[in-house]
């Protein structure tokens, strides 16, 4: 008896490592299949192609609903959505070219820079929910737009310096500190969503139930923060690993399945979710939502 037990145990063993040097070799052979590759970075362009185009159609829908308002925050956020997205969808439609492209540092730039750019957009909607927490409680909003232009090209130029003593001297160091630093950037976005969408939510909790519509208000709030925040945490996190290790580098052509899932859930979902929640066309008349943008 014992020993049949013993003869069973050693087949489970054997069928359970033949499974995972299955999968490890499934793996394995997608990363480095040319056609798996190509097959999987299309599907990311034809996703992000879709994204876009829903943001480009929302941004139509609302200029026509109210043309005369000019760039308003809603209309920079859709326009900035269509942007990223768009471009992200032509470099991995060119994916294959674009890692044959030198100097290799504008494969950094085109790899990085809609990264960057996505941070903007979403700093856009953390700047419009702190206006109007600050409105709301009757606080001058004055400093808000200038500490985010200041923020923003405080970034970009680091960003661009990085890039430049990289150029200057490709060393393994200086790419860990640009991927680094990308991940402080995106841990600096998860805490401003914290915050500010945070303050939002909870203050809307405050109102009285009987406040037209309030409950919407507050979902929309509540579902983008926790969107957003996971978005940005996640990038943070994943930027850690790219940087220190080789197995989860997302530049490099044989990695397609890892590219899948991290651009997957750091940008395409949290976009498709923040374009259907937010779709909501403005009201006609009324313009104390909106913000031109100067």
């Amino acid at each position: 008896m014992r020993r049949m037990l013993e003869v069973a145990a050693d087949a489970g063993s054997s069928a359970a490592a033949a499974a995972a040097n299955g999968a490890v070799d499934w793996w394995r052979d997608v990363n480095e299949s040319p056609v798996w590759q190509d097959r999987i970075f299309h599907v990311l362009a034809a996703l992000y192609g879709f994204v876009s185009a829903i943001a480009l159609v929302q941004l139509i829908r609302i200029e026509c609903r109210v043309p005369e308002y000019g760039w308003t925050t809603q209309k920079v956020f859709h326009f900035l959505n269509f942007l990223v997205n768009g471009v992200r969808s032509i470099v991995f439609v060119l994916r294959r070219n674009v890692q044959l492209i030198h100097p290799e540092i504008l494969q950094h730039v085109l790899l990085d820079m809609p990264g960057l750019a996505f941070f903007t957009t979403y700093a856009l909607l953390v700047l419009f929910w702190a206006e109007i927490y600050y409105q709301a409680r009757a606080m001058s909003t004055d400093g808000l737009r200038p500490t985010f232009y200041w923020i923003n090209a405080v970034i970009y130029a680091i960003q661009i310096i990085l890039w430049m003593v990289l150029w200057w001297k490709p060393v393994r160091v200086m790419i860990i500190l640009s991927k680094m630093f990308f991940a402080g950037v995106s841990l600096f976005a998860a805490f401003g969503f914290l915050l500010y969408g945070g303050r939002l939510f909870l203050m809307l909790q405050r109102f009285p139930v009987e406040s037209k519509g309030r409950r919407k208000k507050l979902q929309e709030v509540g579902y983008v923060t926790t969107i957003c925040f996971t978005c940005f945490l996640i990038r943070c996190v994943m930027m850690c690993l790219n940087a220190f290790d080789k197995a989860a580098d997302l530049d490099v052509l044989n990695h397609p399945i890892l590219n899948f899932f991290y651009y997957l859930l750091v940008e395409i979902v949290p976009s498709a979710l923040v374009l259907f929640i937010l779709r909501k066309l403005p009201p006609k008349r009324g313009i104390t939502q909106y913000h031109p943008i100067h």
